[in-house]
């Protein structure tokens, strides 16, 4: 893990040192307060349209508004818009692509780019004002670029897992341990992201009942495709293994399913720059607005128990028709619970992947542009 450590650093003093040396948001023009704006009620939009961040209960329904809701309030003029994304294959950027395919951006006068880049790559970019979001997770780099002077925000959640969902951390069981008696201080984690990821939240709690913890594991960074293969033959000990990949190992009696992402808490999504966040926020309300509309018509329920939808998603996405059937449906939620960076931070620091002072909440999240898109008066 070495390498990723150093990699990590790196990627800080970059932050830091950009932030320090070349940060064009430190002048005296005027911005547009989000936190200042009108806000209206939305037709379609009730009671329903928003809740309590401070409720953490996995059992909590997200926020929805009605299909169609809140309807298109186009843009004076077309405002060009890049959002950089890890992926374009992946089930939780489903929301987006069906954003830009049934021409849900456009309806709100915006033409929007998906640029695939990581979200290490496109941090930089993001806060000098060459990418307008990022559709990633507050992870330790993000803080960390926040810490040197950096103007991002999160902004809107992305999904919580389905209650049947099994991606998150899996251990191989030696003799004389179950589910719910493993010991797993010493093992060798095989992973695809390493450290600074927001998995290292939920992971931190799965290893505290289990005699773990994330200063008492050892890391090893894997290719997507080698992680199972790696538990399998013995390479690590245990693995964060994705949708659909836990499917191989589920009902094995030899692994064991530890605990994966917070149900009811996202724990990534759109994450806004000065672009967005000062220059524009019109364009940063619509942007909000057309993807709410998107989960609103397109993800409000169980969307994969319409065959017809599961099919047009795969051909969409580019994936297997059958594999993304053989998980339940992601829950799309576009708000943010409070408290989430807070606990993120923790991780990060018994990681030792960020030091001092936690960053307090108002440093982090933005709430304003997406309650503004659905009529919620604070």
């Amino acid at each position: 893990m070495r390498g990723r450590t150093c990699g990590v650093a790196a990627l800080t003093a970059l932050l830091l040192t950009s932030a320090a040396c070349s940060s064009p948001y430190e002048d005296n023009a005027p911005r547009a307060d989000a936190g200042k704006r009108t806000i209206s009620p939305v037709e379609g939009c009730g009671t329903t349209s928003w809740t309590d961040p401070a409720v953490l209960s996995p059992s909590r329904l997200p926020a929805r508004c009605q299909p169609g809701a809140p309807a298109p309030k186009p843009l004076a003029k077309t405002r060009k818009l890049t959002i950089a994304t890890g992926t374009l294959s992946a089930e939780y950027v489903a929301p987006l692509q069906v954003a830009l395919d049934k021409g849900e951006f456009k309806r709100e006068g915006l033409d929007v780019t998906l640029k695939v880049l990581p979200t290490p790559d496109a941090l930089p970019l993001l806060a000098k004002g060459d990418l307008d979001a990022i559709w990633a997770a507050p992870e330790a780099a993000v803080m960390n670029g926040l810490r040197g002077g950096f103007d991002i925000k999160w902004v809107a959640g992305n999904f919580s897992p389905d209650p049947g969902s099994k991606s998150g951390l899996w251990v191989r069981l030696k003799d004389g341990e179950s589910a719910s008696h493993v010991s797993m201080a010493g093992r060798r984690l095989g992973t695809m992201i390493g450290k600074g990821s927001v998995i290292a939240y939920p992971m931190e709690k799965a290893l505290e009942k289990h005699g773990g913890g994330l200063d008492r594991i050892q890391y090893q960074q894997l290719g997507s495709a080698d992680v199972l293969t790696a538990l399998e033959n013995g390479g690590v000990d245990s693995a964060w293994l994705l949708d659909p990949v836990w499917r191989k190992v589920d009902g094995q009696s030899a692994y064991a399913f530890l605990g994966g992402q917070p149900q009811g808490e996202p724990l990534g999504g759109m994450l806004y720059g000065p672009s967005l966040l000062q220059r524009d926020v019109d364009a940063g309300v619509a942007l909000l607005r057309a993807y709410i509309r998107t989960v609103n018509s397109y993800f409000a329920a169980d969307y994969k128990k319409d065959e017809a939808y599961v099919t047009y998603l795969a051909k969409l996405l580019k994936a297997d028709k059958q594999i993304l059937r053989s998980t339940p449906s992601l829950r799309m939620d576009w708000e943010i619970r409070k408290g989430t960076t807070d606990r993120l931070q923790a991780a990060y620091t018994a990681q030792g992947v960020f030091e001092g002072d936690p960053l307090p909440e108002s440093r982090t999240v933005d709430r304003a542009l997406y309650e503004e898109a659905v009529g919620h008066r604070p």
